[in-house]
């Protein structure tokens, strides 16, 4: 009944003003357009157009223990991201310890025949998971594999691993002042490269860099300590 009532009212209205049918079309149609603008300002983006520039340094959680990275270090683009990792590579200019800004690139007209010079040293942090440590290792491993005889020479010592052990081919180098170990591969068709090793908290930090820098080992054992101090410096 109502509606046919309504109806007929507007019959009426429409018989003595045409356009009075209008006025409430009108005013529907304001009030949704309203609406509408409302909902789109409020969804509509904030963001603006400029691209977003990484920060410079990424806090990194690996087995538990926090890290604060420089995001150009990071060599995989996947691991280039804050929060928990299991692992993270990172790569250093050395001497400056700065973090690498392009990767280098070499075409047939510039390569040569030669090895090109590594000035970059590696670092990978990764999870222990309470797997040996590095100290207990050199005490209780290493010397099962080991030669007798030993050299120093500047005060770094050398000692060779017996072939036909699992390190064989490849030199144990130690030092007390600044503390250093590291274990390097002998040159070859390419040259020696050495590992060294220390334990954060939760996580383990694995140096690389050529066997050929031992012949300033204090500055690259000094490095090693400098880049571990820095990135675990920031707890939070």
């Amino acid at each position: 009944m109502t509606l046919l009532s309504t109806a007929q009212h507007l019959a009426r209205d429409t018989r003595r003003n045409p356009r009075a049918h209008l006025v409430p079309i009108i005013l529907s149609a304001v009030i949704a357009a309203g609406a509408v603008a409302v909902v789109a300002y409020l969804l509509w983006p904030t963001y603006t157009t400029a691209a977003a520039s990484d920060p410079s340094r990424l806090p990194v959680s690996v087995g538990g223990t926090l890290f604060n990275v420089p995001t150009l270090a990071v060599r995989m683009k996947i691991q280039r991201h804050s929060g928990p990792q299991e692992r993270v590579d990172l790569s250093f200019l050395y001497p400056s310890l700065g973090a690498p800004t392009a990767p280098k690139h070499y075409s047939a007209d510039t390569v040569e025949d030669k090895v090109q010079p590594i000035d970059r040293i590696f670092v990978s942090i990764s999870a222990h998971h309470d797997s040996l440590a590095p100290e207990a290792r050199l005490r209780t491993i290493y010397p099962r594999y080991l030669q007798d005889a030993a050299s120093t020479d500047d005060e770094l010592t050398k000692r060779a691993f017996r072939d036909g052990s699992p390190y064989a081919g490849e030199d144990l180098f130690t030092a007390v002042e600044p503390a250093l170990t590291a274990r390097c591969t002998r040159d070859a068709e390419t040259p020696g490269m050495c590992l060294s090793e220390r334990r954060v908290e939760g996580a383990d930090l694995t140096f690389r860099f050529p066997r050929g820098w031992l012949a300033q080992w204090r500055d690259i054992a000094t490095a090693m300590d400098r880049l571990a101090a820095q990135m675990h410096s920031a707890k939070g």
